[in-house]
């Protein structure tokens, strides 16, 4: 899976009450998510993301609650990706099961704006404006098969198990 877009940067620990504030969380309305992304951090983030466009953090991205519409938000936004440092292990765990593509990277120097390439099987960010690359963790089979089914619920609907290779 190859993911071209805009970085957008963010800092460390963006919990998840500033991904999506809990007041948001008792719809069904994806859009709705959707539309108040980010809405306590950036309140123009909604206007300069575009569909596609690669969000990036810092560390533990996805601390807080166990909220799984913090991952759906960015994903239904437009959010094609989500580079961290780390994350969060819920968070991480719940944009699998969305079909959210995410990568580690310990160390990057990525800035806002920039134009990031990324492989997502082999963990390959290519930033296309400063021509420095990285290497992130290569996430499992099994992982990107989930991801390109477009989520855990999807994929065992297709496959009916998990599929271990």
């Amino acid at each position: 899976m190859i993911l071209e877009g805009t970085a957008h940067v963010y800092g460390d620990n963006i919990d998840t009450d500033r991904i999506i504030a809990g007041k948001y969380t008792k719809t069904l309305n994806m859009q709705e998510l959707a539309d108040h992304v980010f809405e306590d951090l950036d309140p123009d983030f909604r206007v300069k993301l575009k569909n596609g466009d690669i969000l990036v953090a810092g560390n533990n991205f996805g601390c807080g609650s166990s909220r799984e519409q913090a991952p759906l938000a960015l994903k239904k936004a437009g959010v094609s990706i989500v580079i961290a440092r780390s994350f969060a292990r819920i968070f991480y765990r719940n944009a699998i099961n969305i079909g959210l593509p995410i990568l580690e990277i310990n160390d990057h120097t990525i800035s806002d704006k920039d134009q990031l390439k990324v492989n997502l099987s082999t963990g390959v960010v290519e930033n296309l404006t400063t021509s420095e690359g990285y290497h992130g963790s290569e996430m499992p089979l099994v992982m990107i098969d989930i991801i390109n089914d477009g989520g855990l619920v999807k994929y065992l609907k297709k496959r009916g198990t998990y599929q271990l290779t």
